[in-house]
């Protein structure tokens, strides 16, 4: 690359031997995007299964100043950029003359709205989810239309719960009604992907294995960019190439401590802790986000039916047990504390986009983070008035800082419709919605 101005293009890469790097937004960067205005919007929909003990997460008054629940404390210090919904049904998720299947249904209905087909073959069939409605609209000309991200194994096939196909389970995002997104779990395989590090599959397997940076084939590159930046500039182009390098490091040590251990089946490079892996596919997405690789991202946190316990932070019981509880006030101040490790998890990745600067403000400014379940009592299966949370959005507007109370019977639908709206998506129907929402923006 041979830069001979200080307005440089919003896609300006630098190449080296088998990398291309995205730079982040910089100051240089805004002449040339003075004709578009702000930066694109980023959206990101994060996905915890098996509900949550509702009591413990439902704030107790509604409207502005609202007290935060003990659930979600978490998300407190970002008050004023937060907006939490009550009495909103994911109703496409219920029994309709189906036999079983709450768990499979549950995850594509909250992001489609629409009632998955019940089939064990590969004749599956849900609805268009909203990230990708989305990345159709914003993400067309980001190097990734979308990122599809999870924690859990979801390498099994075949049948998974009352006649329903793992694909139901696997994948929160569909690309068409019968086409499910697969999630990646391994976070070298994320990077890679990001930013390359090899022309083929054996030279990024051999790069891998290697103590050195992707980065180490860009110096050169990487020092006349510098000379042509300013002071704010420089300091930008340092943290997130700093981003990067941390990335790769903890990538490499897992790695490294994955090849001495007898573990159970994962991806290699997985990290052994629920927060160690959450953390880094987070921190790849934020990387993503701030060099304008991809605009949307999907993350499944905790699939439905996940048998994996906490014994970090002392729940030794597998996830999906915990939340069939059965209404013992013991299990379910358990079943809320994980509730409340899942929150503050997502409180990392909120704290990381507001802390990482984008054109006139921040990630978190430009950016909307849609967080919940598809159930909110898991005790019961229900699916009516599902936890869900809203973070960001500045620059839509979105105007946080309320607990937002609908009447009984609206559908998880109508949340979507609005979101789309913001974003550009300018669609009459979304499932089964009767409207936008209201008082999203101001009351």
């Amino acid at each position: 690359m041979v830069i001979t101005k200080m307005a440089l293009p919003r896609r300006t890469f630098i190449r080296g031997m088998g990398a291309t790097l995205a730079l982040p937004l910089l100051d240089a960067m805004m002449p040339a995007m003075s004709a578009l205005g702000r930066p694109a919007p980023r959206f990101a929909a994060i996905y915890c299964g098996n509900g949550a003990t509702m009591d413990a997460w439902t704030p107790p008054t509604e409207g502005a100043g609202f007290p935060f629940s003990p659930t979600l404390t978490p998300l407190e210090r970002f008050r004023e950029q937060t907006l939490v919904f009550t009495g909103l049904d994911n109703f496409q998720a219920t029994d309709q003359g189906d036999t079983g299947g709450q768990h499979p249904r549950a995850a594509p209905a909250f992001m489609s709205c629409v009632h998955p087909k019940q089939t064990e073959g590969a004749d599956v069939q849900a609805g268009t989810t909203i990230d990708q409605l989305i990345a159709r609209q914003v993400g067309a000309d980001s190097k990734l239309m979308s990122l599809e991200l999870a924690l859990d194994r979801n390498d099994v096939v075949g049948a998974c719960d009352h006649g329903y196909a793992c694909a139901y389970m696997n994948s929160m995002s569909w690309k068409t009604p019968t086409l499910p997104l697969p999630a990646e779990t391994n976070p070298r395989f994320v990077f890679e992907r990001l930013f390359g590090s090899g022309d083929t599959a054996e030279a990024r397997l051999a790069r891998s294995r290697e103590d050195r940076s992707i980065l180490d084939g860009l110096a050169a590159e990487i020092t006349r960019l510098r000379g042509r930046l300013g002071r704010r500039d420089g300091v930008k182009l340092s943290e997130y190439l700093d981003g990067i390098r941390d990335v790769e490091r903890r990538i490499a040590t897992i790695e490294a401590s994955n090849s001495d251990v007898d573990l159970p089946p994962r991806p290699a490079g997985a990290p052994a802790t629920f927060r160690e892996h959450a953390e880094l596919m987070f921190d790849l997405q934020v990387l993503a986000f701030q060099a304008d690789i991809t605009r949307v991202c999907s993350f499944m946190l905790a699939r439905e039916n996940v048998n994996r316990s906490y014994p970090e932070i002392g729940l030794p019981e597998a996830h999906h047990a915990m939340s069939h509880h059965g209404n013992n006030p013991e299990k379910m101040t358990a079943f809320a504390k994980l509730n409340t490790y899942h929150v503050d998890t997502l409180a990392y990745f909120i704290d990381k986009l507001h802390a990482t600067p984008d054109g006139d403000g921040t990630l978190l400014d430009h950016a909307v983070v849609l967080y919940g379940s598809g159930m909110s009592d898991g005790n019961t299966h229900n699916n009516y008035s599902v936890p869900v949370v809203v973070v960001g959005g500045r620059d839509l507007p979105l105007k946080g800082n309320r607990h937002l109370k609908y009447a009984k019977g609206t559908p998880l639908a109508n949340l979507s419709l609005t979101l789309l709206d913001k974003f550009g998506v300018k669609i009459e129907q979304f499932g089964d919605s009767t409207g936008e929402l209201d008082l999203l923006s101001g009351m």
